[in-house]
């Protein structure tokens, strides 16, 4: 029976995992070894909406204590400059998944001409609004929404939760590990300290220090789907006259894309591509001719996109970048540690905190299904774009690897945006499902043969709901205000309790 946790690694991964245990299980004696060699990555994060969901619901963080320290702006969705349109923006409230009353079809089937403004959320990212207006005013602060967070606070304040709720964090480095029958027993440190314990979360990061030094588990690649493994990162202090932006933005490049986060006083911008396209000089000349707000010099990161085989290997979880990565073209880094650990928390509860070997399986084919559905969801926005004429683009539409959807495509393409598509997905472990393919593929014009001509009159009801969710839009609160007003000594969270 496990009693002792011990988790490697005191990020955000590592951080979220203690406290997601100890927070279910408090019976558990819950430590974090934080190590110098495993460090804080220094960059502005996008999330998804169960990121809010975990924080507060879940783990129960104070929505006061979280603003305050985290410093959070809001995030509706991702503003594409993509593909054959041009523009398109996916939302984290359904557009296309939805279906009028007073209308025959789907939203989908009417967006051939004009994708914008199709719900409130979709309106508020086209005015760059965050949320609509109260009649009091006031900020009416949606569930749908998620955070751009900057990680190095997002970590100061899981920490500061963390040794509250009784996890205990441990300074040292780690030089090694001692391995039994059952896994790993023991890890040590640099001052020769032994670190006992029953079960072990490896949140290393790309190191992998347990699941993949120790237990040599095998990685799995992505590099068929996936052509990206390097990213040129900088940014640049926002200026009094800058807007900040509700929105992710996602920028179609030479041999790759570039990301946009809003910080509340920084802009992050980095520059994702493939080094068998470009080189990492060619690629940091692009982004500094198209951002030239960047005063320094951009800094390269190497990654790979893929996973481990399994991700719970003996009495050893791997969380976060140690068990798997994809790059962060959705999102997916704070999404999937959030989900892995309300499974893993699921299966300790369930197991009595015995887990046996069949649910340690079963634990692992979720997991990788979650893994391959995010790599052919991101796979599916290359595949898709025609806008671009580069050598790299043309890679992408002729050798990226989509069968693992092949079966929603060829459904997609005999009967376009139904909701009927859903029955040819996979096992969806994540925050996309039917309404982000359906975005993607509306979004990028794809084809399919059984269109709707829709009616004057049709053609006319939708365009007055569109009007609609334009005019309360801008009649919406953009996102400076809405801090002002959060921040307010007076302002009060509906679904908070009293301190």
């Amino acid at each position: 029976m496990i009693q002792d946790v011990l988790v490697l690694g005191a990020g955000s991964a590592g951080l979220i995992a203690a406290l997601s245990v100890k927070r279910k299980i408090p019976q558990l004696n819950v430590r974090i070894v934080r190590s110098p060699d495993i460090g804080v990555i220094g960059v502005g994060e996008g999330t998804t909406p169960n990121f809010p969901r975990h924080i507060f619901d879940y783990l129960g963080i104070s929505r006061k204590h979280f603003y305050e320290l985290a410093e959070p702006t809001w995030k509706l969705g991702i503003r594409f400059l993509w593909g054959e349109r041009g523009r398109f923006d996916y939302t984290f409230a359904p557009q296309l998944d939805a279906h009028w009353s007073d209308l025959p079809r789907p939203n989908g089937f009417y967006c051939d001409e004009e994708f914008s403004s199709v719900d409130i959320t979709s309106a508020l990212m086209r005015q760059d609004k965050a949320f609509p207006r109260q009649p009091s005013g006031a900020p009416d602060i949606q569930a749908w929404h998620a955070f751009h967070i900057e990680n190095a606070k997002f970590v100061e304040i899981l920490e500061v939760v963390a040794r509250e709720a009784g996890v205990e964090v441990i300074d040292g480095r780690v030089t090694g590990a001692d391995r039994g029958p059952q896994g790993i027993t023991a890890v040590h440190l640099e001052d020769g300290r032994k670190l006992e314990a029953d079960f072990f979360i490896d949140a290393s990061g790309f190191r992998s220090e347990l699941l993949g030094k120790v237990l040599e588990e095998p990685f799995e690649s992505f590099d068929k789907t996936l052509f990206c493994d390097r990213a040129v990162v900088g940014g640049w202090e926002r200026s009094e006259s800058e807007p900040i932006l509700p929105y992710t933005t996602a920028e179609q490049m030479d041999a790759g894309w570039s990301w946009q986060i809003e910080h509340e006083h920084h802009v992050n911008r980095g520059y994702v591509y493939s080094s068998q396209a470009i080189s990492d000089d060619e690629a940091a000349a692009e982004f500094k001719r198209k951002n030239p707000k960047v005063p320094e010099a951009p800094r390269i990161v190497k990654f790979r996109s893929g996973c481990y085989k399994r991700l719970w290997v003996d009495n050893v979880i791997a969380v976060g970048n140690s068990g798997g990565f994809v790059e962060p073209l959705e999102a997916t880094a704070l999404m999937v540690v959030c989900s892995h650990c309300q499974t893993f928390v699921d299966f300790l509860l369930h197991s009595e905190l015995d887990p046996t070997p069949s649910m340690r399986d079963l634990y692992n084919e979720l997991v990788s299904q979650g893994w391959h559905d995010i790599r052919d969801f991101l796979g599916l926005h290359y595949k898709l774009n025609t806008a671009l004429d580069t050598p790299f683009w043309k890679h992408c539409r002729a050798d990226t690897d989509l069968s693992g959807i092949g079966a929603l495509l060829e459904f997609y393409e005999e009967n376009g945006p139904t909701g009927f598509c859903r029955y040819r997905m996979g096992s969806s472990q994540n925050d996309f499902g039917i309404e982000g393919y359906f975005v993607m593929l509306v979004g990028n014009r794809a084809p399919y043969r059984k269109r709707h001509a829709a009616s004057p009159q049709e053609k006319a009801i939708w365009e007055a709901h569109r009007q609609a969710n334009t005019n309360k839009a801008k009649q919406g609160i953009d996102v400076k205000e809405a801090l002002y007003y959060v921040r307010h000594p007076g302002w009060q969270w509906n679904a908070e309790k009293p301190a």
